[in-house]
C-alpha cells in the first residue's frame, strides 16, 4: 500500500522537498494561479476539453460580484488553497491510504474565516498525469452532483477543492483536498476481530435505525445481528450508487477499500470519484459492440457486479482472503452459474472457521434470498443483473416489518431454497417427505421453461442428485455381507456432437462410492474407493404429463403407505396464499414437459483396490441410490429446470431431485 505521511514535526521545508522530489509532469498552468492571503471560496469555471487528452481547463471568473447566479452555484463549492492553510498532522490513518501515484496527508484548517476551520482534511497529492486526471474529474463531477446538494453531503466524500500552488512551487503536481469521513474504511473495519460491536457502537444503531431496513427488533444473536448490519449497510450503498445513476455517472471502481462510513450522520461515502465515467461521454454509440446493450446499461452493469463482490465479502468473512476470493473468480470465469453459488461455498468454506459459517446462515434465511439477491447482482449476463432500485425491494434487504411483494422469479427460488435444505438434513421421516413431495409438485406447477428449447439451453452441465421421492434403502435395519457408503451421485449432460437436429443429449450417471470388505461395521470408515459409471443417449422431444382423477382411498390413520403429494396438493392449492401465486383455478389435468427417449446403456465399473466378489459391491450399491440411476432408461420426462435445480421423473411416478454442480468440484 502507498500510505505515505510526515514525521512527528512537519514543516513546510519538508513537505517542499517532498514536492521537489515528485516526478516531473507538464504543468496546467491554469490551475495555479495565487490566492490572496485573506482566505475566500474563489469561484472557479470547469470546462472539459473534447480532445482525447485528460486535461482540463479551468477559468477564473473575472465577475466581481455581478456575476450570474447559476455560475456562482455551481462553482461555489470549489475552493482555491495554499499549503499555509493548514496544519499538517504527524499521522495518517490506515485508512486514507493511497496509491503509488499518491501522498496522503491528514490536516486541519487554521484559516478563521474559513468555514471549514477546525475541521480535518485529507490532502492528496498527485504526482502522475493519471492521477492528475482522478483529481480534475473529481471536482469536475460535482458539477452535476450539486443539484442535490444533501444527497451529495451524504453519500459521497466531500471534494472541498485543491492546493493553488505558486511558482516557486512545484508545478508538476496537484492536491486535492477533501472530507475526512472517518479513519476506517469497510474492508479495514472488516478485518478487525472485533468488527460488529465496534462498528454497531461507532454508528450508534438504536431502533429508529432498524426501523429504516423494516427490523423493530434489537440485540439477538450474532446471526440476527450481522443480518440487520449488512441491511444497513447495503441499503446506503445502494442508495449512494443510485443517486450516481440517476445523474448519468458509473462509478467503476466500487470496492470496499474505497468506501468509507462516516460516524457523523452515519451514511457510507463512496469516494471522491475520481474515476466517474459519463454514460453518454461520447454520445450514444451506434458501433457493433453495443448493438445489444448500450453503454449505460453496461456501465450500470458494471457498477453492479461490484456491489455484489462488495456484499459477498461482508456477508462471507471468508472471501477477505485473496486466496478464497481467488477461488470464486475463477468459478465464475469457468462459465458457472451464480445461482449455484450455495453449492460452491458449501464444498469450498472450511466448516471449522472462525465465523462459523454465520455468512451461508445468513443468506440462507428468508428462503434463501440473500443467494438470489446476491447472484442477481453477478449475473453471467449483465442485461440480467439487477438495478438499484429492484435491489432495494429485495425481500433480502427488507426487514420484517415491511410486506414485499415477491416476484415470481424469488417464489420459485424460495421453494427450490426449501427443498435442498430440507434434503439437507438427511432425516426422512414422513412429514418430511410429504413437504418435500409438496413442494417438487409445487415446483412443477411453476416451471418457468416449459419449451424444449429452453430445456435445451439448461440442461447440460453437472448436477448433483439430492433426494428421490421414491424408496429409501440404507443401512439402518440390514446386515449386508458387503457395506458400501455412497458417496455424492452426480449426473452429467452433454449435447451429442454428431446431432443434426441438436436434441440429442449424452446422459452420463457418476455414483461414487467406498467398499468396506471388514466384516464389522469398523468406526473409521475406509476401504477401497470405486466408482459406478452409466451412458446412455436421449433424444429431447415436447409431451404433457397427465394427471388422473382416482376414487380416494381410505387409508388408515398410521398407515407406513407412501405419502400422496398429489392429494396434499390439491388442499395447498385451494388456500388463499396459493390462488395468488399458482396460475391455476383449479388441478389441471396435464402439464408440459421435456419427455425423454432413451437409447442404448453402457456400464462400466472401476475400483482403486482389488476387492472379493465385486458383483456383491455392485448389488449393494444398486441396493441403496435410485435405481433410475443405475438404469437410465427409466427417466422419462423433465418437468422443472432452472438455472440452479432440476426435477426428473420416472416410470414409477417418482421424482429426482438435481442442483447444479461446478465442473471444478
Amino acid at each position: 500500500m502507498a500510505l505515505c505521511g510526515v514525521c512527528s514535526t512537519p514543516n513546510l521545508q519538508l513537505l517542499q522537498s517532498a514536492r521537489s522530489s515528485s516526478i516531473g509532469l507538464k504543468r496546467n498552468r491554469s490551475l495555479c494561479h495565487p490566492t490572496s492571503s485573506s482566505f475566500r471560496a474563489k469561484p472557479v469555471r470547469l470546462r472539459c476539453s473534447s480532445s482525447s487528452s485528460s486535461n482540463v481547463e479551468m477559468e477564473e471568473d473575472v465577475g466581481n460580484g455581478s456575476s450570474s447566479v447559476s455560475v456562482e452555484d455551481e462553482s461555489a463549492h470549489v475552493m482555491q488553497f495554499k499549503w499555509n492553510d493548514f496544519k499538517i498532522l504527524d499521522r495518517v490513518s490506515i485508512g486514507h491510504g493511497g496509491r503509488a501515484d499518491e501522498l496522503v496527508f491528514e490536516a486541519v484548517v487554521q484559516v478563521p474565516d474559513s468555514p471549514l476551520f477546525n475541521q480535518g482534511v485529507v490532502l492528496r497529492k498527485l504526482n502522475t498525469t493519471h492521477a492528475q486526471r482522478r483529481g480534475r474529474r473529481a471536482i469536475e463531477v460535482l458539477k452535476k452532483l450539486v443539484r442535490r446538494r444533501l444527497l451529495y453531503h451524504s453519500y459521497s466524500m466531500q471534494v472541498h477543492g485543491y492546493i493553488s500552488n505558486s511558482l516557486s512551487d512545484d508545478p508538476y503536481s496537484f492536491t486535492l483536498v477533501h472530507g475526512c469521513h472517518g479513519s476506517f474504511s469497510i474492508r479495514h473495519w472488516l478485518q478487525q476481530s472485533d468488527w460488529l460491536p465496534t462498528l454497531e457502537a461507532t454508528l450508534a444503531l438504536d431502533e429508529e435505525s432498524f426501523r429504516r431496513v423494516g427490523d423493530d427488533t434489537t440485540g439477538g444473536p450474532a446471526v440476527s445481528r450481522q443480518l440487520r448490519l449488512i441491511r444497513i449497510l447495503m441499503r446506503d450503498l445502494l442508495i449512494g450508487v443510485n443517486y450516481l445513476h440517476s445523474h448519468g455517472l458509473a462509478h467503476t471502481e466500487l470496492r470496499l477499500e474505497n468506501v468509507h462510513i462516516s460516524p457523523v450522520d452515519r451514511h457510507i461515502k463512496v469516494g471522491i470519484l475520481g474515476n466517474a465515467a459519463d454514460f453518454y461521454g461520447d454520445g450514444p454509440s451506434s458501433s457493433n459492440a453495443y448493438s445489444t446493450m448500450d453503454r449505460r446499461q453496461m456501465m450500470i452493469a458494471f457498477d453492479m457486479r461490484c456491489v455484489g463482490f462488495m456484499m459477498a465479502k461482508m456477508v462471507l468473512q471468508e472471501l477477505m482472503d485473496p486466496l478464497i476470493f481467488a477461488k470464486l473468480k475463477s468459478f465464475l470465469a469457468k462459465g458457472n452459474d451464480p445461482s449455484s453459488l450455495r453449492e460452491f461455498f458449501v464444498t469450498t468454506l472450511n466448516t471449522n472457521s472462525e465465523s462459523g459459517n454465520t455468512g451461508v446462515q445468513i443468506l440462507d434465511r428468508n428462503w434463501g434470498a440473500g443467494w438470489h439477491l446476491l447472484s442477481s447482482l453477478i449475473a453471467t449476463r449483465p442485461s440480467k443483473r439487477i438495478s438499484c432500485l429492484d435491489a432495494l425491494k429485495h425481500p433480502f434487504l427488507c426487514g420484517p416489518r415491511w410486506r414485499v411483494a415477491p416476484s415470481m422469479d424469488i417464489i420459485r427460488w424460495g421453494l427450490g431454497s426449501t427443498a435442498v435444505r430440507i434434503s439437507e438434513e438427511y432425516i426422512y421421516r414422513m412429514p418430511q417427505r410429504q413437504r418435500l413431495s409438496h413442494f417438487i409438485e409445487l415446483m412443477e406447477m411453476l416451471n418457468p421453461c416449459p419449451k424444449p428449447n429452453c430445456w435445451l439451453e439448461l440442461l447440460p452441465g453437472r448436477w448433483r442428485l439430492l433426494y428421490s421421492t421414491g424408496k429409501h434403502i440404507g443401512l439402518t435395519l440390514r446386515q449386508p455381507s458387503t457395506r458400501a457408503l455412497i458417496g455424492s451421485v452426480h449426473l452429467t449432460i452433454t449435447r451429442a456432437s454428431e446431432d443434426s437436429n441438436k436434441t440429442s443429449l449424452s446422459f452420463t450417471s457418476d455414483i461414487g462410492f467406498t467398499a468396506i470388505t471388514s466384516k464389522d461395521w469398523p468406526h473409521d470408515k475406509t476401504g477401497a474407493r470405486g466408482k459406478l459409471q452409466t451412458l446412455s443417449q436421449f433424444r429431447l422431444v415436447a409431451g404433457k404429463r397427465l394427471y388422473l382423477k382416482e376414487e380416494k382411498k381410505n387409508i388408515g390413520k398410521f398407515s407406513m403407505g407412501e405419502p400422496n403429494a398429489e392429494e396434499g396438493l390439491v388442499e395447498k392449492l385451494g388456500t388463499k396464499r396459493w390462488k395468488k401465486v399458482v396460475p391455476f383455478k383449479e388441478f389441471p389435468s396435464s402439464l408440459p414437459v421435456a419427455k425423454l427417449v432413451s437409447g442404448e446403456i453402457e456400464v462400466t465399473m472401476s475400483m482403486a483396490d482389488r476387492i472379493e466378489s465385486p458383483g456383491n459391491v455392485i448389488g449393494e450399491v444398486r441396493k441403496q441410490i435410485p435405481q433410475e440411476m443405475f438404469d437410465l432408461s427409466k427417466l422419462v420426462c423433465g418437468t422443472y429446470i432452472d438455472s440452479r435445480l432440476l426435477v426428473l421423473r420416472c416410470v414409477n411416478g417418482s421424482a429426482l431431485l438435481f442442483t447444479r454442480s461446478s465442473f471444478g468440484q
